[in-house]
């Protein structure tokens, strides 16, 4: 098939041009410039706006489905990357020029926690572009991943970063706040998967990893990958922090905002119904992590 990617230039997107090629697809990869996968094999760059449905409608007529997995964690408003406009507009603008390209498939990346009355920004902006999929006419298929880790991620690289440096590393609270974190191949292949299945079509799959760690837990591990001792774990008091993070959110070099620490508290873990569907070994956090962090 022919397969119309937005967001390929991005961690999970990378991760996704390689299974798509694996499988004998051609990939039809949006981007802002004519970058990074010019010269792949098997991948056409196609130089757009994924809001400016007019800048990709012509080749997205030429493909036979569409994933799309543009998405943001945090803000920048004075860039104009606000959840609003690359959730909820760029779905709309996708999911429109779909329909208009009678396209066969689409997938939409959504995320772990997404509900209708969510508090945080993220899962309201997500749960709206979901709204807006279910309500098209595409046949389409919803993944919720939970926190996804894999070579070239940033959350389990940023932490390994800072443990290397360091053995000492608060928690936001008490860190037991648990995560039930999935490999990037594991998300690829459920992507994948759902592209030549009918019986995926109108679903939406919460997918998670076989692992549920609390997040001083998540430390731990990475430590060990690292082969270092566990860190000093000290626990920040909510009460000072939260304060403190709505002060300094604004600043790109802060480390957290409200909303991720918001998704934090909330946890970040699902039941293991998505295996029955998708069948195949799902790799383990400890070992996934050693694969690619070196001591």
């Amino acid at each position: 098939m022919r397969i119309f990617l937005t967001g390929a230039n991005g961690f999970v997107g990378s991760h996704m041009v390689e299974g798509l090629l694996e499988r004998g697809h051609e990939v039809c990869a949006l981007t802002h410039v004519r970058r990074g996968h010019a010269a792949v094999p098997g991948v056409i760059p196609v130089v757009g706006d994924v809001n400016d449905a007019s800048s990709y409608q012509e080749v997205l007529a030429t493909c036979d489905a569409a994933i799309h997995l543009v998405g943001i964690i945090r803000e920048v408003r004075s860039r104009n990357v606000t959840f609003e406009r690359l959730h909820v507009q760029a779905t709309e603008a996708m999911v429109t020029a779909s329909q208009k390209a009678g396209i066969g498939r689409y997938i939409q990346m959504s995320a772990l926690g997404t509900r209708e009355g969510a508090i945080s920004a993220y899962h309201q902006t997500k749960w709206a572009a979901e709204t807006v999929v279910r309500r098209s006419s595409v046949p389409w298929t919803i993944f919720r991943p939970s926190l996804i880790f894999g070579p070239r991620d940033s959350f389990v690289n940023m932490l390994a970063d800072t443990l290397r440096k360091t053995p000492i590393m608060p928690t936001m609270g008490d860190g037991l706040y648990r995560l039930q974190p999935i490999h990037v191949k594991d998300v690829v292949r459920c992507f994948l998967d759902a592209l030549e299945r009918e019986d995926t079509v109108g679903q939406t799959y919460a997918i998670c990893g076989q692992d549920r760690l609390s997040y001083r837990e998540i430390l731990d591990a990475i430590s060990h990958a690292l082969g270092k001792a566990p860190a000093l774990k000290p626990a920040l008091p909510l009460w000072l922090m939260q304060p403190v993070i709505r002060l300094l959110q604004g600043f790109a070099a802060f480390p957290i905002t409200q909303d991720q620490l918001q998704m934090l508290l909330e946890e970040n873990i699902c039941d293991g119904f998505w295996q029955q569907v998708f069948h195949g070994e799902v790799i383990r956090f400890n070992e996934g992590i050693k694969a690619y962090l070196r001591p």
